[in-house]
Protein backbone atom coordinates (compact mmCIF):
# COMPACT_ATOMS: atom_id res chain seq x y z
CA UNK A 1 0.00 0.00 0.00
CA UNK A 2 1.02 3.12 -0.72
CA UNK A 3 2.44 5.63 1.93
CA UNK A 4 0.56 9.11 2.20
CA UNK A 5 3.91 10.34 3.56
CA UNK A 6 7.47 10.68 2.37
CA UNK A 7 10.28 8.80 4.68
CA UNK A 8 12.98 11.33 5.66
CA UNK A 9 15.46 10.53 2.78
CA UNK A 10 13.03 11.40 0.18
CA UNK A 11 11.89 14.39 2.46
CA UNK A 12 15.51 15.66 1.81
CA UNK A 13 16.15 14.39 -1.96
CA UNK A 14 12.68 16.35 -2.64
CA UNK A 15 14.06 19.71 -0.65
CA UNK A 16 17.10 19.41 -2.74
CA UNK A 17 14.90 19.19 -5.93
CA UNK A 18 13.02 22.27 -4.63
CA UNK A 19 16.23 23.99 -3.98
CA UNK A 20 17.14 24.06 -7.56
CA UNK A 21 13.57 25.61 -8.68
CA UNK A 22 14.04 27.95 -5.91
CA UNK A 23 17.39 28.92 -6.93
CA UNK A 24 16.72 29.03 -10.68
CA UNK A 25 12.73 31.25 -10.14
CA UNK A 26 11.96 34.29 -12.54
CA UNK A 27 13.22 37.21 -10.33
CA UNK A 28 9.48 39.13 -10.84
CA UNK A 29 8.06 36.00 -9.71
CA UNK A 30 10.36 35.60 -6.90
CA UNK A 31 9.84 39.07 -5.56
CA UNK A 32 6.09 38.63 -5.79
CA UNK A 33 5.44 35.12 -3.66
CA UNK A 34 8.60 37.08 -0.88
CA UNK A 35 5.85 40.06 -0.91
CA UNK A 36 3.25 37.44 -0.72
CA UNK A 37 5.14 35.39 2.19
CA UNK A 38 6.13 38.18 3.78
CA UNK A 39 1.99 39.46 3.89
CA UNK A 40 1.37 36.00 5.28
CA UNK A 41 3.68 35.74 8.23
CA UNK A 42 2.67 39.46 9.06
CA UNK A 43 -0.88 38.11 9.38
CA UNK A 44 -0.36 35.48 11.72
CA UNK A 45 1.88 37.88 13.57
CA UNK A 46 -0.77 40.31 14.00
CA UNK A 47 -3.58 38.55 14.55
CA UNK A 48 -1.42 36.71 17.87
CA UNK A 49 -1.02 40.21 18.79
CA UNK A 50 -4.50 40.91 18.71
CA UNK A 51 -5.55 37.87 20.57
CA UNK A 52 -3.15 38.40 23.13
CA UNK A 53 -2.96 41.94 24.36
CA UNK A 54 -5.44 42.19 27.23
CA UNK A 55 -4.35 38.58 28.55
CA UNK A 56 -1.78 38.92 31.54
CA UNK A 57 -0.90 35.67 32.12
CA UNK A 58 2.74 35.43 30.19
CA UNK A 59 2.10 31.47 29.73
CA UNK A 60 -1.37 31.60 28.70
CA UNK A 61 -0.76 34.80 26.49
CA UNK A 62 2.23 32.57 24.44
CA UNK A 63 0.26 29.41 24.35
CA UNK A 64 -2.66 31.56 22.65
CA UNK A 65 -0.08 33.32 20.52
CA UNK A 66 1.39 30.03 19.41
CA UNK A 67 -1.97 28.86 18.74
CA UNK A 68 -2.76 31.43 15.80
CA UNK A 69 0.71 32.39 14.61
CA UNK A 70 1.08 29.31 12.49
CA UNK A 71 -1.81 30.80 10.15
CA UNK A 72 1.42 32.58 8.67
CA UNK A 73 3.08 29.80 7.38
CA UNK A 74 0.19 27.18 6.55
CA UNK A 75 -0.75 30.23 4.53
CA UNK A 76 2.70 30.07 2.95
CA UNK A 77 2.85 25.96 2.17
CA UNK A 78 -0.62 26.16 0.48
CA UNK A 79 -1.13 28.87 -1.20
CA UNK A 80 2.85 29.33 -2.24
CA UNK A 81 5.54 31.77 -1.13
CA UNK A 82 9.21 32.64 -0.92
CA UNK A 83 10.06 32.41 2.88
CA UNK A 84 13.60 33.77 3.69
CA UNK A 85 13.76 31.34 6.25
CA UNK A 86 12.60 28.25 4.66
CA UNK A 87 14.69 29.11 2.37
CA UNK A 88 18.20 28.69 4.24
CA UNK A 89 17.40 24.86 3.31
CA UNK A 90 18.75 25.79 -0.45
CA UNK A 91 22.17 24.93 0.43
CA UNK A 92 20.84 21.13 0.51
CA UNK A 93 20.94 21.69 -3.27
CA UNK A 94 24.21 23.65 -3.40
CA UNK A 95 26.48 21.12 -1.25
CA UNK A 96 24.65 18.45 -3.77
CA UNK A 97 25.76 20.25 -6.73
CA UNK A 98 22.55 20.73 -8.52
CA UNK A 99 22.35 24.75 -7.71
CA UNK A 100 24.88 27.35 -7.94
CA UNK A 101 25.87 29.69 -4.91
CA UNK A 102 25.18 32.66 -6.31
CA UNK A 103 21.43 31.27 -7.65
CA UNK A 104 20.93 30.68 -3.59
CA UNK A 105 22.63 34.05 -2.50
CA UNK A 106 19.88 35.77 -4.95
CA UNK A 107 17.21 33.96 -4.21
CA UNK A 108 17.93 35.36 -0.57
CA UNK A 109 18.77 38.71 -1.14
CA UNK A 110 15.51 39.02 -3.27
CA UNK A 111 13.47 37.44 -1.07
CA UNK A 112 14.63 39.01 2.08
CA UNK A 113 13.51 42.34 0.41
CA UNK A 114 10.56 41.31 -0.61
CA UNK A 115 9.39 39.88 2.69
CA UNK A 116 10.23 43.10 4.15
CA UNK A 117 7.92 44.60 1.11
CA UNK A 118 5.03 42.53 2.16
CA UNK A 119 5.61 42.68 6.17
CA UNK A 120 6.09 46.12 5.86
CA UNK A 121 2.92 46.66 4.06
CA UNK A 122 0.96 44.64 6.61
CA UNK A 123 2.27 46.71 9.48
CA UNK A 124 1.08 49.80 7.67
CA UNK A 125 -2.02 48.36 6.76
CA UNK A 126 -3.05 47.37 10.24
CA UNK A 127 -2.48 50.56 11.59
CA UNK A 128 -3.97 52.51 8.90
CA UNK A 129 -7.41 49.74 9.45
CA UNK A 130 -7.99 51.39 12.87
CA UNK A 131 -7.04 48.01 14.50
CA UNK A 132 -4.53 49.53 17.28
CA UNK A 133 -7.51 51.30 18.54
CA UNK A 134 -8.96 48.28 19.82
CA UNK A 135 -9.46 48.40 24.00
CA UNK A 136 -8.46 52.16 23.85
CA UNK A 137 -5.39 51.77 22.57
CA UNK A 138 -4.79 48.69 24.30
CA UNK A 139 -3.49 47.16 21.06
CA UNK A 140 -1.24 49.73 19.77
CA UNK A 141 0.49 49.92 23.23
CA UNK A 142 0.93 46.65 23.23
CA UNK A 143 2.56 46.73 19.94
CA UNK A 144 4.94 49.48 21.27
CA UNK A 145 5.80 46.98 24.06
CA UNK A 146 6.51 43.79 21.46
CA UNK A 147 8.87 46.09 19.99
CA UNK A 148 10.39 47.46 22.44
CA UNK A 149 11.31 44.36 23.78
CA UNK A 150 12.76 42.71 20.27
CA UNK A 151 14.68 46.05 19.91
CA UNK A 152 15.65 45.53 23.94
CA UNK A 153 17.64 42.08 23.12
CA UNK A 154 21.93 41.29 23.40
CA UNK A 155 23.20 40.48 20.22
CA UNK A 156 23.87 37.14 21.90
CA UNK A 157 20.24 36.57 22.84
CA UNK A 158 18.50 37.72 19.45
CA UNK A 159 21.51 35.59 17.62
CA UNK A 160 20.96 32.27 19.77
CA UNK A 161 16.33 32.88 19.57
CA UNK A 162 17.44 33.11 15.97
CA UNK A 163 18.73 29.70 15.27
CA UNK A 164 16.67 28.01 17.41
CA UNK A 165 13.57 29.49 16.27
CA UNK A 166 14.64 28.70 12.51
CA UNK A 167 15.18 25.04 13.64
CA UNK A 168 11.99 24.45 14.34
CA UNK A 169 10.79 26.50 10.87
CA UNK A 170 12.74 24.40 8.83
CA UNK A 171 12.07 21.63 10.57
CA UNK A 172 8.25 22.29 10.25
CA UNK A 173 8.35 23.34 6.25
CA UNK A 174 10.08 19.35 5.78
CA UNK A 175 7.44 17.92 7.69
CA UNK A 176 5.38 19.68 5.73
CA UNK A 177 6.96 18.80 2.66
CA UNK A 178 6.45 14.82 4.32
CA UNK A 179 2.61 15.34 3.75
CA UNK A 180 0.99 14.21 0.82
CA UNK A 181 -2.28 15.57 1.92
CA UNK A 182 -3.71 19.40 2.87
CA UNK A 183 -4.67 18.36 6.72
CA UNK A 184 -1.29 16.61 7.43
CA UNK A 185 0.51 19.87 5.79
CA UNK A 186 -1.25 21.86 8.35
CA UNK A 187 -0.76 19.89 11.11
CA UNK A 188 2.57 19.48 10.38
CA UNK A 189 2.61 23.43 10.02
CA UNK A 190 1.11 23.85 13.33
CA UNK A 191 2.69 22.09 16.13
CA UNK A 192 6.46 23.01 15.26
CA UNK A 193 5.22 27.09 14.83
CA UNK A 194 3.31 26.82 17.97
CA UNK A 195 6.44 25.46 19.99
CA UNK A 196 8.75 28.46 18.49
CA UNK A 197 6.14 31.05 19.52
CA UNK A 198 5.19 29.46 22.88
CA UNK A 199 8.94 29.79 23.70
CA UNK A 200 9.78 33.17 22.08
CA UNK A 201 12.26 32.27 19.46
CA UNK A 202 13.09 35.80 16.79
CA UNK A 203 12.41 35.17 13.24
CA UNK A 204 13.53 37.48 11.35
CA UNK A 205 10.62 37.93 8.50
CA UNK A 206 7.61 38.09 11.92
CA UNK A 207 10.37 40.60 13.32
CA UNK A 208 10.04 42.88 9.91
CA UNK A 209 6.18 42.94 11.05
CA UNK A 210 6.22 43.53 14.89
CA UNK A 211 9.34 46.12 15.17
CA UNK A 212 7.98 48.57 12.28
CA UNK A 213 4.65 48.17 13.83
CA UNK A 214 5.49 49.46 16.95
CA UNK A 215 7.91 51.80 14.79
CA UNK A 216 4.69 53.14 13.48
CA UNK A 217 2.02 52.96 16.36
CA UNK A 218 4.73 54.89 18.48
CA UNK A 219 3.96 57.78 16.27
CA UNK A 220 0.85 57.99 18.09
CA UNK A 221 0.74 60.49 21.12
CA UNK A 222 -2.32 58.31 22.48
CA UNK A 223 -0.18 54.92 21.87
CA UNK A 224 2.63 56.19 23.10
CA UNK A 225 0.55 56.96 26.52
CA UNK A 226 -1.28 54.01 27.25
CA UNK A 227 1.94 52.03 26.55
CA UNK A 228 3.98 54.53 29.60
CA UNK A 229 0.75 53.37 31.63
CA UNK A 230 0.61 50.27 31.39
CA UNK A 231 4.11 49.21 30.97
CA UNK A 232 6.08 51.62 32.68
CA UNK A 233 8.49 53.39 29.97
CA UNK A 234 8.11 56.72 29.05
CA UNK A 235 8.02 58.88 25.63
CA UNK A 236 11.97 59.13 25.38
CA UNK A 237 12.88 55.64 26.14
CA UNK A 238 10.11 54.73 22.88
CA UNK A 239 11.59 57.06 20.52
CA UNK A 240 15.12 56.19 21.41
CA UNK A 241 14.61 52.87 21.12
CA UNK A 242 12.27 52.11 18.20
CA UNK A 243 14.08 53.89 15.57
CA UNK A 244 16.12 52.57 12.40
CA UNK A 245 18.69 51.54 14.63
CA UNK A 246 17.05 49.60 17.16
CA UNK A 247 15.30 47.55 14.35
CA UNK A 248 18.29 46.99 11.87
CA UNK A 249 21.42 46.85 14.16
CA UNK A 250 20.38 46.07 17.70
CA UNK A 251 17.67 43.06 16.42
CA UNK A 252 16.95 42.07 12.39
CA UNK A 253 20.95 41.18 11.82
CA UNK A 254 21.49 39.23 14.56
CA UNK A 255 17.99 37.48 14.44
CA UNK A 256 18.95 36.89 10.87
CA UNK A 257 22.36 35.90 11.11
CA UNK A 258 21.23 32.91 13.94
CA UNK A 259 18.05 32.25 11.50
CA UNK A 260 20.93 31.13 8.80
CA UNK A 261 22.79 29.46 11.29
CA UNK A 262 19.77 27.15 12.48
CA UNK A 263 17.92 26.58 8.86
CA UNK A 264 21.19 26.42 6.80
CA UNK A 265 23.72 24.86 9.19
CA UNK A 266 22.26 23.17 12.07
CA UNK A 267 18.97 21.49 9.91
CA UNK A 268 20.52 21.41 6.43
CA UNK A 269 23.95 20.56 6.62
CA UNK A 270 22.84 18.26 9.26
CA UNK A 271 20.26 16.23 7.95
CA UNK A 272 22.05 15.88 4.55
CA UNK A 273 24.85 14.56 6.15
CA UNK A 274 22.07 11.60 7.89
CA UNK A 275 20.06 11.32 4.69
CA UNK A 276 22.24 12.21 1.70
CA UNK A 277 25.99 11.63 2.06
CA UNK A 278 27.01 8.05 0.83
CA UNK A 279 23.50 7.35 -0.20
CA UNK A 280 23.19 4.80 -3.09
CA UNK A 281 20.47 5.98 -6.08
CA UNK A 282 19.07 2.87 -4.90
CA UNK A 283 18.74 3.54 -1.45
CA UNK A 284 17.26 7.11 -1.86
CA UNK A 285 14.87 6.02 -3.97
Amino acid sequence: MEMNFFNPTQIVENNIKTGVTKANLNVIKMMIMGFFAGLFIAIGAEGSNLAIHTVSNVGLSRTLAGAVFPVGLMLVIIIGGELFTGNCMIIMAVVDGKARLTGMLKNWILVYLSNFLGALFAAYAVFASGQFDYSDGGLGAFTIKVAMGKTGLSFDKAFFSGIMCNILVCLAVLMCSASKDIIGKIFAAFFPIMVFVISGFEHCVANMYYIPAGMIAATNDKYVDKACELYGYTADQIHSQLNVYGFGVKNLIPVTLGNIVGGCVVVSLGLYAIWKIGKSKEEIK
